[in-house]
């Protein structure tokens, strides 16, 4: 294969908001590669959550990737709230105005994108390794990298940097002009992924003595289960007919019952996390998606914020792009940031909820927790605000 030596944009990370942005910018009139230390089928391997709101539903559709998800994606119209065994349907549609959320893997959002990309003839640098950005606080910015045993250099106007949490973009920023903020939980979550039936058609949320669960699903014949868990415990330790069991335990009697199970495809333990950092823009340097903040998986936002991210950051550039001035850039970060954080709040605030802190936290705080469930669960305009929350907030 031979390299490209100029961009206008490279981007770094083929996850969804690498990919997503780099279909949204060809859309633009804007070029764009984008590079990856991984493999394609790696990038499609990963496992990760699919609820969508209705902005990233409408993102894919600009992008020109959204005709399966409506044509195979869950609409979701409310989910439940299952507290110490009483189950209450939190009505999203009702409460927002008619606002949706659709359920849709994100390993198929990547494979659509990368199809889209493919057949447009884009060009994507898979197993680069020692992706470098160079220069981005200058005008002149450039990526270097190793592919086929052979260093390449990518000039470029612009670097993003959709490299994930342990990407090398934010890494490369001088420690002192970033700031982050980190919040890091005591608990993680043990998760299972099984052809079986979901047990609901919608998500149950669950606040139980033994600890949270959830109930998700990927389609109408395969679901994904989750259950707090120790930090260090170990998915080796879970077999299936014990996961079955502990997630049994710890749902309402109707749900229980209906409960079907299955020998699991996949299983595994994730620690939970909150994260920003803070500028988003260093230079010709941007950060988006997970480079730039984590959420814990309770509010469903990871793969929203990072749609929003690219949002804004699409904004920008084409601004850019048209202009030719950098003052059409300063603005994305204090616009991504105000929603991130908003995002962050809810779903720092659903975590607490739900989750036991077992010693982490007083006897006070968890009797102030029980009643703002109590209010949660019989309250109109509580239910409102986490609706309102849970569908995503405007761009």
């Amino acid at each position: 294969m031979r390299f490209p030596t100029r961009t206008q944009v490279a981007i770094i990370g083929a996850g969804p908001a690498g990919l997503l942005l780099g279909q949204l910018l060809h859309k633009a009139g804007i070029d764009a590669v984008i590079l990856e230390q991984r493999s394609a089928d790696y990038v499609l391997g990963r496992i990760r959550a699919g609820v969508i709101e209705q902005t990233t539903a409408a993102l894919l559709d600009q992008a020109g990737v959204g005709a399966r998800m409506r044509a195979e994606g869950l609409v979701h119209h409310g989910f439940s709230l299952c507290v110490d065994g009483e189950r209450q349907r939190i009505d999203l549609s009702r409460h927002t105005g008619g606002k949706i959320v659709t359920v849709y893997g994100q390993t198929e959002i990547t494979r659509d994108l990368m199809q889209a990309r493919a057949e447009a003839g884009l060009v994507t640098i898979y197993e680069a390794d020692n992706v470098t950005p160079l220069d981005f606080d200058t005008a002149q910015p450039k990526v270097r990298f190793e592919a086929n045993g052979t260093t390449h250099e990518l000039a470029c106007d612009i670097i993003a940097g959709c490299d994930g949490f342990h990407g090398i973009c934010r890494a490369s920023v001088p420690p002192s002009a970033i700031t982050l903020y980190e919040k890091i939980y005591p608990f993680g979550w043990l998760g299972l992924l099984a052809d079986v039936p979901p047990v609901d058609h919608e998500l149950i949320y669950v606040r139980h003595p033994r600890g949270f669960a959830l109930c998700s699903m990927r389609s109408k014949t395969r679901s994904r289960y989750y259950l707090q868990c120790d930090l260090n415990d170990s998915a080796a330790n879970w077999s299936d007919d014990a996961f079955w069991a502990e997630l049994r335990r710890r749902l309402d009697p109707v749900a229980a019952a209906a409960l079907t199970t299955g020998p699991s495809l996949e299983k595994s333990i994730a620690p939970l996390r909150s994260f920003v950092a803070e500028p988003l823009r260093f230079g010709r340097l941007f950060l988006a998606g997970d480079a730039a903040h984590i959420v814990p998986p309770t509010g469903a936002k990871g793969l929203n914020l990072a749609a929003s991210d690219v949002y804004y950051l699409l904004e920008a550039l084409t601004e850019f792009f048209r202009i030719g001035q950098d003052a059409a850039l300063v603005h994305y970060s204090p616009r991504a940031l105000a929603r991130i954080w908003k995002a962050e709040r809810f779903s720092w605030w659903f975590t607490s909820l739900l989750h036991r802190f077992d010693g982490a936290e007083s006897a006070f705080d968890e009797r102030l927790r029980r009643a703002e469930l109590a209010y949660l669960m019989q309250s109109e305009a509580a239910q409102a605000a986490l609706a309102e929350n849970y569908v995503g907030l405007a761009f």
